[in-house]
């Protein structure tokens, strides 16, 4: 998809809805399955639209069983649910907060309850809110974006552990801007730079355990994020100025995160991928 094809839009509904987005963000895996994550169980906050759907539906195609906890999107849940079935997954869909703590541990209980184990954490629930003067940001939106941003991943860490085991495998998606900043969204930009280091500590902490922690940091892609955070006018130009020249789409990032969830990322811990369209960062 090129940039010129992303039409002016915009969604006032927190969170977006990927069904209400033109054109849809494209989330179908692009080759075939190979056993890659056979009969594992995974957790995805926030799989319910976006780089979130992509994944669940990339870890179903590879043999995984898949737990979708999101908000309230639930045309967009029962999508992605769908999505799993065709690929001949088994998806629970868990509908609630991840703000808070007890909704956090209630889903990992769910999921165990439900597949018997947990070998997957995906931590990818997001919020984000563009205001270029730091003073506009209020109290309300200050809270809202931390707790969504780490203070969930603090939390689904915490519950999960308690069924963790050696070999599984924890992901934490965190962005370009923890890298670059963005003048625009001052607080998403300092929550991501909080997860890729909760990242790297939860990997030492981790090691002798034998949990892998691993984070993707995305560039500009298309999801339900940018209609709900962005002006029209933003939004039609979204993605032009990555080096690629254009937007990515979730299934551009999801393999990424299936290298980090599977065997192949065996030796890898305490690192972050960095699908951007080309954006050069530091480590």
């Amino acid at each position: 998809m090129s940039a010129e094809q992303i039409p002016a839009q915009h969604q006032d509904r927190d969170p977006g809805r990927e069904s209400e987005m033109t054109p849809r963000p494209d989330y179908e895996p692009r080759y075939p399955g190979s056993g890659r994550l056979k009969d594992k169980v995974a957790i995805i906050t926030g799989g319910d639209s976006g780089i979130g759907r992509a994944t669940a539906v990339l870890f179903a195609r590879e043999g995984a069983n898949v737990a979708i906890v999101y908000l309230d999107e639930t045309s967009d849940a029962a999508e992605t649910q769908a999505a799993v079935e065709r690929e001949g997954g088994k998806a629970l869909l868990i509908r609630g907060d991840v703000r808070s703590k007890d909704f956090c541990f209630e889903a990992v209980r769910r999921t165990v309850e439900k597949f018997g184990k947990l070998d997957i954490l995906v931590n990818d629930a997001g919020h984000q809110e563009e205001d270029e003067d730091i003073r506009g940001i209020s109290e309300e939106q200050l809270k809202k974006t931390f707790e969504t941003n780490i203070f969930s991943y603090f939390y689904m860490t915490q519950a999960a552990l308690d069924h963790l085991k050696e070999g599984a495998s924890i992901i934490n998606v965190t962005s370009v801007n923890s890298y670059k900043g963005n003048p625009a969204l001052i607080d998403y930009s300092s929550t991501k730079g909080a997860i890729t280091a909760f990242t790297r500590s939860m990997a030492t902490n981790l090691a002798d355990k034998k949990i892998r922690v691993n984070g993707v940091a995305p560039g500009p892609i298309w999801t339900p994020f940018i209609p709900m955070s962005f002006p029209p006018d933003k939004v039609k130009d979204f993605g032009k100025s990555s080096p690629l020249g254009r937007p990515g789409q979730p299934n551009e990032v999801a393999p990424s995160l299936l290298f980090l969830a599977c065997e192949d990322a065996s030796y890898m811990t305490g690192q972050v991928l960095h699908p951007n369209g080309g954006k050069i960062v530091g480590g």
